[in-house]
């Protein structure tokens, strides 16, 4: 079966929906940030019963590249944030230790992570022979209920894809690369993302935010405060699902490892918003960089610093960016993904969108430039 042609679906500014304060960047995605690039790979095949190993298959992966140049050479400054740690993800522990990324962030289906990291470690290999051990970061959320799983259908040529077509303008959203599985307060969901821009001592900053939605309860669900959950259900009542997500947060702001980790962790404000409480069963993880401090592999001459904010100056206008995009790129991951059918007839509804702008009260155009 071929990759369905998408429907044309809103972002949240689109149909009038106007998240927090701050000015968003010029294409409100984690690609607003210099040098970031986003690529996908959609996985969708088959229809029908589950057979494990052959399909159906409705699941993918989405590559974030910090910059352009060659990452195990010029690391960036990251951090993690880990909210509710029952997840697969690789690569954290070393992330947390020394306080950057080497390799390109990946984005997939819960068991495609070892499969993923596997094909990341090819990739990376291969711009630097002579070098043998790698720190793969790949995090995950369960595609279970739509896609088989078991399968593993994202293999090293998906991911060396997903790599290589990573563009500076790719706002994809909703039903692709990792998210094409996923589920979000009950309704489809998937890939979201925005973006903010700050000025700190008359310097524009931007911060980008990248989701991969697949958490929370019917009943939860807020949009820009808006109770909506509670006057919005699917036609069809599906098992509740303990859910997972996972926030890339980029910025161009020069912040040291510290700084970084609490920027990270304002991320979960943002996730709050939407209404999602982070589970038992939730794998909830925030991996963040700075593409400005790069670190090389070896010392420079003369020693060298990371260039930094003092915290008073900056971190509290951050803080609110960071907040503002992750909630932002949740209400578009909802509203940007369609209805897909799955494995054993699962079907996880679009949010229908004509009832998200009667409930929110907002005015549409008298012809909507979207479909439902």
């Amino acid at each position: 079966m071929q990759t369905p042609i998408k429907p044309n679906r809103p972002r949240a500014r689109e149909i009038g929906i106007q998240i927090g304060n701050l000015p968003t960047g010029e294409l409100n995605g984690i690609i607003d940030v210099p040098g970031v690039k986003v690529g996908h790979v959609t996985r969708i095949a088959g229809e029908g019963s589950l057979s494990p190993g052959n399909g159906p298959i409705r699941t993918g992966v989405t590559a974030i590249l910090p910059h352009d140049s060659n990452i195990f050479r010029e690391k960036v400054t990251a951090t993690a944030h880990i909210i509710n740690a029952f997840g697969k993800s690789i690569g954290l522990p070393q992330l947390l230790e020394l306080g950057n990324i080497e390799t390109p962030i990946l984005l997939t289906g819960t068991l495609n992570v070892w499969t993923a990291a596997d094909a990341l470690v090819d990739y990376v290999s291969a711009q630097n022979p002579g070098v043998y051990s790698f720190n793969p970061i790949v995090g995950e959320c369960n595609d279970s209920f739509l896609n088989d799983i078991l399968g593993r259908h994202v293999q090293r040529e998906h991911v060396f894809e997903a790599l290589e077509t990573a563009t500076h303008t790719n706002v994809e959203e909703g039903v692709v690369g990792a998210g094409v599985g996923m589920s979000g307060f009950g309704w489809k969901a998937g890939i979201g993302t925005a973006s903010r821009v700050v000025h700190v001592e008359g310097t524009a900053y931007t911060v980008g935010v990248l989701v991969l939605t697949n958490t929370g309860a019917v009943s939860d669900l807020r949009i820009d405060g808006f109770p909506v959950g509670q006057h919005l259900t699917p036609e069809e009542s599906s098992e509740e699902r303990p859910g997972s997500i996972m926030i890339i947060v980029a910025t161009d702001a020069p912040l040291s490892h510290r700084q970084l980790t609490r920027v990270a962790r304002r991320a979960t404000f943002g996730l709050a918003r939407t209404g999602a409480v982070a589970s038992h069963g939730s794998g909830d993880f925030v991996i963040a960089f700075s593409t400005t401090n790069r670190i090389g592999t070896s010392p420079p001459e003369g020693g060298g610093s990371l260039s930094t904010f003092h915290d008073e100056s900056a971190l509290t206008f951050l803080f609110r960016a960071v907040i503002e995009a992750t909630e932002e790129s949740i209400i578009n991951s909802l509203l940007k993904a369609h209805t897909v059918v799955g494995r054993d007839g699962n079907v996880r509804y679009g949010i229908p969108i004509h009832r998200i702008v009667e409930i929110l009260g907002i005015q549409p155009p008298e012809t909507p430039p979207w479909d439902e």
